[in-house]
């Protein structure tokens, strides 16, 4: 049972985007997009700053619709989303100490999307470091504390996290050491999400009931994106340029974290304009000659934000 209801409105409306998306973009293949979409009709129970429950939260009837959204998709720098939960539950639950050192880590590799700042975060998070080659029976122990935000996603039981993988560091050169002999031969122990996940934690989020109000609006502060941003120069990224943000009207509000590498791109995102409903997408793409196409996503963007 899904945390949404699928609703025939919104998917009428979101097939004849797909479609039309496949029409402008005929490399892009059926089975190389996902993408999860919800959308809050008033009254609005998310971005409350707080003020609901999480027992109360959870009974809000929430409209969706989702595309493959249940398909495992390598979800490069979205990933750090999960990795911004963790680490706010393991400081709500004094876990780790806070540092002025970390917080710029946590910061850094949302605003920025750091990979160097992510390493920092995994391994304050699993007690673990990068390095060379271990022997069989360190390795086994380190391996096992790599897995320990599995174990705690895998906790919430949430039906959406249940075939997850989120283990792994995100890198821009790729994995070495003991790094690589961690995710596998054929890289089978990549990071693997699905979108339908990416929008129940992100929802969680918005929500204000991801660990606790106090840390969850921390997040979103973390999350917003200034939309008035110069465009980002060709080769490089502000994670509005290309992505979703990069369609709305400038009287919009958007938090939102992207990934990209030369194979993917995607985004996740909570969108709010004015006089419409607030709504959530995530949109995953995976197709190498369109990865660096910054036209892709923001022609969806677009789309949904004149759907209704």
């Amino acid at each position: 049972m899904a945390f949404f209801q699928q609703d025939p409105a919104l998917e009428d409306m979101a097939q004849a985007i797909l479609e039309s998306t496949w029409q402008t973009f005929p490399a892009l293949q059926r089975d190389q997009i996902a993408l999860t979409w919800l959308v809050y009709d008033a009254p609005v129970m998310v971005n409350t700053g707080g003020a609901i429950a999480a027992n109360e939260f959870w009974q809000y009837p929430v409209r969706g619709f989702s595309y493959r959204g249940i398909e495992r998709i390598y979800p490069a720098s979205v990933v750090k989303l999960f990795y911004l939960v963790a680490m706010a539950e393991w400081l709500e639950g004094g876990m780790v100490k806070d540092s002025p050192e970390l917080e710029r880590a946590v910061r850094d590799m949302i605003v920025d999307s750091s990979n160097d700042a992510t390493s920092l975060v995994v391994d304050t998070l699993t007690g673990t470091s990068s390095g060379p080659m271990l022997p069989p029976g360190p390795f086994e122990t380190w391996q096992q504390q790599r897995n320990i935000v599995n174990r705690y996603f895998q906790s919430l039981g949430w039906e959406e996290l249940q075939n997850i993988n989120v283990n792994q560091k995100t890198w821009g050169d790729g994995y070495y050491g003991r790094e690589r002999a961690f995710v596998g031969e054929l890289y089978e122990q990549r990071n693997m999400l699905t979108t339908n996940a990416v929008a129940r934690l992100l929802h969680s989020i918005i929500g204000g009931v991801a660990v606790s109000s106090t840390r969850s609006q921390q997040m979103m502060q973390l999350l917003k994106r200034d939309l008035t941003v110069a465009p980002a120069p060709p080769g490089e990224n502000n994670q509005i340029t290309g992505f979703l943000g990069e369609a709305l009207p400038k009287d919009a509000q958007i938090w939102s974290k992207a990934g990209w590498t030369s194979q993917v791109r995607h985004d996740c995102a909570y969108i709010e304009i004015p006089h419409q409903s607030p709504y959530l997408l995530v949109v995953f793409t995976e197709n190498s000659a369109l990865a660096g196409d910054r036209r892709l996503l923001p022609f969806i963007s677009q789309a949904f934000a004149n759907a209704y």
